[in-house]
């Protein structure tokens, strides 16, 4: 059984694509090939259920063209139309350190590396700008956002799923 802390965000899929089975695959980080893995995970109904690709090609640089095994027709992906894609973190750990994607952090907690407090739980990760963000829900449920700069990342730690940051004075009370 896979297990969500086991895993991470990289997409969805979002409509299929002409009568053959295959489907359209909107991705925020291309792990899936560049460790050249055999299945993508998917959220069935919150379940967790991995889909082993056929063929896939590349429609532009987030977007994908994926054939799953055995379902061969339009009819026969259309139940995977808007489902989250997952990818397991294990895939993340043979990349070296420089390729890991930030949407990886997704469910870590963020510590204050002044006085080791919880700032919150990484949620999302917000790629639309040149400079990258972490949306971080604190405990009362607001999001904050903070760089995603390895200026201020002092420690990680994969085994506790923990983000160690050393953030500029006031930073935190925008």
């Amino acid at each position: 059984m896979i297990r969500r802390e086991d895993v991470y965000p990289i997409g969805r899929l979002t409509r299929t694509h002409g009568l053959k089975g295959e489907i359209n695959f909107q991705f925020t980080d291309d792990v899936w090939d560049r460790v050249e893995a055999d299945y993508l995970i998917c959220d069935v109904d919150g379940i967790l259920v991995p889909f082993f690709m056929e063929e896939y090609r590349f429609r532009s640089d987030t977007t994908a063209i994926v054939k799953f095994e055995d379902l061969d027709s339009a009819d026969a992906v259309q139940f995977l139309v808007n489902s989250d894609v997952y990818m397991e973190t294990k895939y993340q750990e043979e990349l070296g350190e420089d390729e890991v994607s930030l949407n990886y952090f997704i469910g870590f907690k963020m510590i204050a590396g002044d006085d080791g407090q919880e700032i919150g739980t990484i949620v999302d990760v917000d790629d639309k700008t040149e400079n990258w963000l972490f949306i971080v829900e604190r405990r009362d449920g607001q999001e904050v956002m903070i760089p995603a700069h390895e200026e201020f990342i002092s420690d990680i730690n994969k085994e506790e799923k923990t983000m160690v940051m050393d953030l500029p004075l006031g930073l935190l009370d925008l």
